[in-house]
């Protein structure tokens, strides 16, 4: 049960801290108690009873409490009836709460107290860690409760005489940092005193010194890593007026100044003799998929081969449409290569791969499969490396000797996260949108009121626009979207817009099938194009005005974001409608966002305090590190101290010996968490 939280050493459980803490110093008998305050009794259980309807579970559950003092105070809990089988006459008891006095009755009560079941085996000292203190409150492992936890950390730390301090010395000195021991002794114990309010806030000197010392490693590692890829020998890529004159070929417009200033910052590294590892941000709609071709001609220009990871299927085809053309412009052909081509074709494919006659291909982690070989690669491009693990990106650069890394995101992410997920990275960022562009009105409706989002469509249709209805696909599940948006296909072309040509595009579709879809879409030969989120990225029609977005409240902010960054990239007012079906506070909150800003690193911000931070990366292999006791969204402010110091520590270490002991430390301890010192 342990082992279900990570609990597997002695290490693992002292660095396991409470998420709370509960001030039950106030211990007293039930005669010594006066309405209003907080305090904490042991008592036993002399009577129950449930009044109301027990049938719907709805009762209110009352036991009578009695102590050494002989006096009674009442227990009171709404919903109870569960308690019955728990609460028996005699069992004892802490109850923490707020003291009342219920006129009616004339006693003392307690509304729905915090309460912990005490043992008769409970020795003294092990009672007197649940009550009549600061009490650390800990999440449960499975069924392993916090009491029990409490007495295992108690156990433990007993047992321990000193800890080693691996946290520099100088470090530890200007900062007045209490020792390693005391810090982990005081974070799960707070002595008597401790603002309670403090420790609930995670800044007591224990836990900034605890949270600290996360973030230092973290950053030493990263900056580390940092330090090595510069020493890696790269390719010196020429910039030569033929690759310049190429790139001008592909570019459709006059491109941004950030677009310039960005590629300038991609140019420069990819001539350095060390490799590239950029991060490429820009929200949606500002013109990365273009930066990422003009950087794939640099390498092409000089003979390498170029890959392009995606981390879906679905991006990999999409990316693949938008390249393709783009890429033919200047003699390149693109290959997609993904779980699902045939054998025969990924055959074929490898061995072109091998031999260098393909200079590049887009696919999703086939790319990274021991079989795929490549003869020259010189440039990988990585989307939305948050859904990759750190070992996955690490797994393609080796298929080329250090080839330049462009990893792109279209989620805007929080300073503080871009720091310490992206730390190994040098960021550059897309901060303007091309000219002319107008802002996209967001508007949102519930499913009973889809006829106003028809008529809006077709006012645009009529008026010369064109429009995506937009399907979720659910828990990956292809096949429940694709039935959704086959009905909606059949609905809207059969009864709604009987006289308009409506497409479809789902991701069940063939290769072929899907480009032909898009073709007619792009061409302007169907007017509406009814679709899984096969659009997300990188498809761009100027003539499309519309985005409407069914069962919005199934989407994440980011992915509403994105699907309506699919509008509004021509000069016509654009419009994006939600629909929505059923919403809970979170859905209002997202919608509500959606409907008020625009702004990318807004909506990730709200994304991320809605979601926290392990779920805004989607899955565990999100090389987000996996902190026990520092929190992103809580601790920017000791994240930004942690990085000054571990920075300075690197590049000037007090000694090579400290240096030389941090590095093993990091290697020893930080290796499984968070992988840092292999990839670089």
């Amino acid at each position: 049960m342990l082992q279900s939280r990570g609990l597997e050493t002695v290490e693992d459980l002292i660095n396991y801290f409470p998420f709370r803490y509960e001030d039950r110093s106030n211990l007293k008998t039930i005669s010594q108690l006066a309405p209003g305050e907080l305090a904490t009794v042991i008592a036993e259980v002399r009577s129950t009873k449930i009044s109301g309807m027990r049938r719907r579970n709805i009762g209110l559950f009352e036991a009578e409490f009695t102590d050494a003092s002989r006096a009674t105070i009442l227990g009171k809990w709404f919903h109870g009836a569960y308690l019955a089988d728990r609460l028996t006459v005699g069992t004892r008891v802490a109850l923490f709460g707020k003291i009342e006095f219920d006129s009616y009755r004339g006693e003392l009560q307690m509304m729905h107290p915090e309460m912990e079941f005490l043992s008769g085996e409970d020795d003294e000292a092990e009672s007197a860690l649940h009550t009549g203190r600061i009490v650390p409150v800990y999440e449960a492992a499975a069924k392993v409760n916090t009491r029990t936890l409490r007495v295992l950390v108690h156990r433990v730390l007993q047992e321990i005489a000193e800890l080693e301090d691996h946290l520099p010395e100088a470090v530890r000195n200007h900062l007045r940092f209490p020792s390693r021991t005391e810090a982990i002794r005081t974070a799960h114990f707070p002595p008597a005193g401790t603002p309670v309010r403090m420790l609930n806030e995670f800044r007591s000197p224990a836990q900034f010194r605890l949270i600290f010392e996360e973030f230092f490693w973290l950053e030493c590692g990263l900056e580390i890593k940092r330090q090595r890829a510069r020493l890696m020998p790269g390719i010196e890529f020429q910039l030569t007026e033929r690759v310049r004159e190429q790139i001008k070929k592909l570019l459709p417009f006059k491109p941004t100044g950030a677009q310039k200033r960005v590629l300038k910052e991609i140019a420069d590294d990819m001539a350095q003799p060390c490799p590239m590892n950029r991060l490429l941000q820009g929200d949606v709609g500002s013109g990365k998929t273009i930066v990422g071709a003009e950087a794939a001609v640099i390498a092409l220009e000089n003979g390498y081969q170029v890959a392009l990871l995606a981390p879906t299927e679905i991006l990999a085809a999409q990316h693949y449409l938008s390249l393709k053309p783009l890429l033919r412009k200047v003699g390149y052909e693109v290959a997609l290569l993904t779980g699902s081509s045939n054998s025969r074709e990924k055959q074929k494919l490898k061995e072109m791969l091998r031999n260098g006659m393909l200079p590049v291909a887009i696919g999703t982690h086939a790319l990274i499969e021991k079989d795929v070989e490549f003869a020259r690669l010189g440039l990988v491009i990585i989307d939305e490396q948050h859904r990759f693990g750190v070992m996955q990106r690490f797994g393609l650069v080796q298929k080329g000797v250090t080839p330049d890394v462009l990893v792109m995101t279209a989620t805007p992410i929080p300073r503080t996260l871009a720091m310490t997920i992206y730390g190994d990275l040098d960021i550059s960022v897309i901060d303007e949108l091309p000219p002319g562009r107008k802002k996209i009105i967001t508007k949102h409706y519930s499913s009973d009121q889809v006829e106003i989002a028809y008529s809006a469509m077709r006012r645009e249709v009529d008026a010369g626009g064109q429009a995506y209805v937009v399907y979720p696909v659910i828990e990956e599940s292809e096949t429940q979207a694709m039935k959704a948006a086959q009905q909606m296909f059949e609905h809207l072309s059969r009864e709604v817009f009987p006289d308009i040509p409506v497409g479809l595009l789902h991701g069940r579709l063939g290769s072929g099938e899907k480009e032909a879809a898009m073709e007619a879409f792009k061409s302007g030969r169907t007017k509406i194009l009814v679709s899984t989120t096969v659009i997300e990225v990188g498809v761009d029609v100027p003539n499309a005005t519309v985005m409407v977005i069914e069962q919005a409240e199934r989407f994440g902010l980011s992915q509403l974001h994105q699907l309506r960054g699919r509008v509004g990239r021509g000069g016509d007012q654009s419009y994006c409608l939600l629909i929505t079906e059923k919403l809970n506070d979170t859905g209002k909150e997202r919608i509500r966002t959606m409907v008020e800003s625009q702004d990318g690193f807004v909506i990730a911000e709200m994304d991320l305090k809605l979601r926290g931070p392990g779920e805004f990366f989607g899955t565990k292999q999100s090389g987000l590190p996996s902190l026990r006791i520092a929190n992103i969204l809580r601790d920017p402010d000791i994240l930004a101290a942690a990085r000054h110091e571990a920075r300075a520590f690197v590049e000037r270490p007090p000694s090579q010996q400290d240096f030389a002991k941090a590095v093993t430390y990091i290697r020893d301890h930080w290796q499984r968490r968070y992988g840092l010192v292999s990839v670089g």
